[in-house]
């Protein structure tokens, strides 16, 4: 709020009324024309639509199923596909060969022990899908708190508590 205390119009008006009054005889002129050109320009703009129209959804239809197409036009065609992805996929196993044996090359130009590291890392990779099997087996394994069945002693007598796993609102 301090800003507002440091502002006073009262020195803008008085230089803006002394300016006028030294500007001379033409000074109702300028101030009609640059008043009409103020007005013009914000007639103008005022006039303008700044909203974009939003475009009709096009509607594409694809057709690479058709309706008429044989049993043995799809297996064709599945059989296609996929000699073009193990095409792709050798593509991309030779690639990544060459790319490690430029890298193996320049490690041995460093002075590096290529193989170690190269051992290394198959330990590493190794020791990481053990761990991920290892999780999985654990998170996948056996229950060991079966619910009794129906024709258990325990359950034919009284109606016993539901099962932790069991929803008490199933409970008999």
């Amino acid at each position: 709020m301090a800003f507002w205390r440091n502002i006073n119009p009262t020195g803008a008006i008085g230089d803006f009324i002394t300016v006028f009054k030294q500007a001379g005889s033409n000074r109702w002129r300028f101030a009609a024309l640059s008043a009409a050109m103020t007005v013009g320009i914000f007639s103008i703009m005022s006039g303008e639509s700044w909203r974009k129209m939003r475009p009709l959804p096009e509607v594409t239809y694809i057709n690479s199923w058709p309706e008429d197409r044989t049993e043995a036009e799809t297996r064709a065609f599945i059989e296609a596909n996929q000699k073009r992805k193990e095409q792709r996929e050798e593509l991309q196993r030779q690639y990544d060969e060459e790319g490690r044996k430029l890298w193996k090359t320049l490690g041995r130009a460093s002075g590096m022990d290529v193989e170690q590291i190269e051992a290394k890392a198959r330990a590493d990779e190794a020791a990481a899908k053990a761990k991920v099997q290892a999780n999985a087996a654990k998170s996948v394994g056996p229950e060991t708190d079966a619910a009794p069945s129906p024709s258990s002693p325990a359950s034919s007598s009284t109606a016993s508590a539901p099962a932790p796993s069991e929803s008490p609102a199933v409970a008999p």
